[in-house]
């Protein structure tokens, strides 16, 4: 069972598109009354490698010439929030959903229409119908079963919080996905608790990695016992070695516990788009079972209309659990401030 949040919130402007830095083309297809082609503009914090070839199909989808700017999800959120009715994007495909809040409670994203919305579950889009997941993840203990077996029975996060586990945790301070856990402690448990439970896990010395990656490296290697990671590199992982391997093994909390959420990659139509029926036609695209298919297969991330499934990983079922804004999962600058304050940067 896992942290699964009720999703929630709102809207931005757009207009013909020019492609900046770090821009791509991809594809055309059918054009406007006049002969013109339409052009889509998506602002894209998902990473190129990743989404490109889903990307590239929109030209055929749509039938408008698809322009894409690839960057930091946060980075984007920040210039479409800057950039305002005057931005060139019709569409933003954020790698979290903090980034997505960020233009939700801005009023930045029109509604999606309820045949786009009712490809997910209500868990997965967000209350006001404004964004939509496209895939999703989930927080979890990577653990060394030499070393700390009983982490195979944990249930809830403050567990770790034991004297054995002293510089033996590893955790990436500047990833984005340990950030978004901290924001939902706190969502969760308020300040004073989430400072409470940060202090008692500095106090133990964690061992500070760059990514999630390095993090599941380390348990591999014996070097902690417990890592904080997100459920995909280790399905990733045992893909490509074989599940003998890899000895690192992941522990996924209960449903009601900060340590389980479960974070999204999702989409929103920006409002006063020149290309709305393209853009729902993106999005929609993207919720198509054979994109969904894409990400349970290439990503191990959990799809998010049902009915697809993956024979590649043998990922555990997600649950209903503690509902959270994600939303709520924008306030960076907070989060950030905390972790600075309890010496977790």
């Amino acid at each position: 069972m896992l942290l699964v949040a009720a999703l929630g919130l709102a809207a931005c402007s757009s207009g013909t598109a020019t492609a900046g830095p770090g821009s791509t083309t991809a594809g055309s297809g059918g054009g406007t009354g006049d002969g013109a082609v339409e052009t889509l503009t998506i602002y894209s914090g998902r990473n190129e490698n990743l989404v490109g070839p889903i990307l590239e199909e929109l030209g055929r989808v749509t039938g408008a010439e698809v322009e894409v700017r690839y960057a930091e999800s946060s980075e984007l959120a920040a210039q479409l929030l800057e950039e305002g009715e005057a931005t060139d994007a019709d569409l933003f495909f954020s790698q979290d959903a903090g980034a997505l809040g960020a233009l939700a409670n801005a009023g930045r994203f029109e509604v999606l229409p309820a045949d786009v919305l009712e490809r997910v579950a209500p868990s997965f889009r967000d209350a006001a119908g404004r964004w939509v997941a496209t895939s999703a993840r989930a927080r979890v203990l990577a653990f060394d079963p030499a070393h700390a077996p009983e982490v195979a029975g944990f249930t809830g996060i403050d567990q770790i919080l034991d004297e054995r586990f002293r510089g033996k945790i590893g955790y990436a301070p500047t990833n984005a996905s340990f950030h978004s856990f901290v924001t939902a402690l706190r969502v969760h448990r308020g300040e004073d608790g989430a400072r409470e439970w940060l202090e008692r896990f500095a106090a133990l010395d964690p061992q500070a990695y760059g990514n999630n990656n390095a993090v599941l490296d380390a348990v591999n290697a014996g070097q902690v016992s417990v890592g904080l990671i997100n459920h995909y590199y280790w399905y990733e992982r045992v893909a490509e070695q074989g599940a003998d391997a890899v000895a690192a093994r992941i522990r996924f909390l209960d449903s009601d516990d900060p340590g389980a959420l479960v974070n999204v990659a999702g989409v929103g139509v920006l409002a006063g788009t020149d290309a709305p029926d393209a853009a729902v036609a993106a999005v929609a695209h993207l919720l198509s079972d054979g994109v969904q298919q894409y990400f349970a297969d290439e990503t191990a991330e959990y799809p998010v209309v049902d009915g697809v499934t993956t024979a590649l990983h043998d990922l555990a079922p997600l649950g209903e659990g503690l509902a959270i804004d994600l939303n709520q999962l924008e306030s960076l600058a907070q989060t950030l401030a905390l972790l600075d304050e309890v010496g977790l940067t």
